[in-house]
């Protein structure tokens, strides 16, 4: 049997105007950690006239698109938007609703939430909901890296 590699990945995602139109800048950070070898590998990137929620998700997504195989994932973010699409079985009605939200109209993002439920479906995917900017070092390093690929984006 096929020992499965457990991961800790942790994302965050932000916007500097965030709700304008144009003029905005967005980035992505993560945190990988293979806690049975003691790796960690940290991306980020920066994105022009995006949303806060495109970053939280696309933070989460890219993070995935890293892992070769099919592994255990713990996914950390501080994005409600996010952990409570998979906690609260939103993405379940999503899909029954042909990824709309019914009678409530188009779902934002619908691109990125098809994208990024393909992808947890390859593993085994867990999401926790921690709290932003508080004491977790990781989250807190996730946005350090958000903010690090803006300010460079800038430059």
């Amino acid at each position: 049997m096929k020992v499965v590699k457990k991961i800790n990945l942790y994302t965050d995602g932000g916007c500097r105007g965030n709700g304008q139109e144009t003029e905005n800048l967005g980035a992505i950070g993560g945190v990988l950690i293979y806690p049975e070898k003691n790796i960690r590998k940290e991306y980020k990137q920066a994105y022009e006239n995006t949303t806060n929620n495109k970053m939280e998700l696309l933070a989460v997504i890219e993070g995935l698109k890293m892992l070769r195989e099919p592994c255990e994932v713990h996914i950390f973010s501080d994005s409600a938007y996010v952990v409570n699409a998979y906690l609260q079985n939103w993405i379940v009605s999503w899909k029954l609703k042909n990824w709309t939200r019914g009678k409530a109209g188009e779902l934002k993002n619908k691109e990125l939430w098809i994208e990024l439920d393909g992808l947890v479906n390859i593993h085994t995917v867990t999401f926790h909901k921690v709290k932003g900017h508080a004491d977790n070092p990781n989250n807190n390093q996730a946005d350090l890296l958000v903010n690090q690929a803006m300010d460079a984006h800038r430059k």
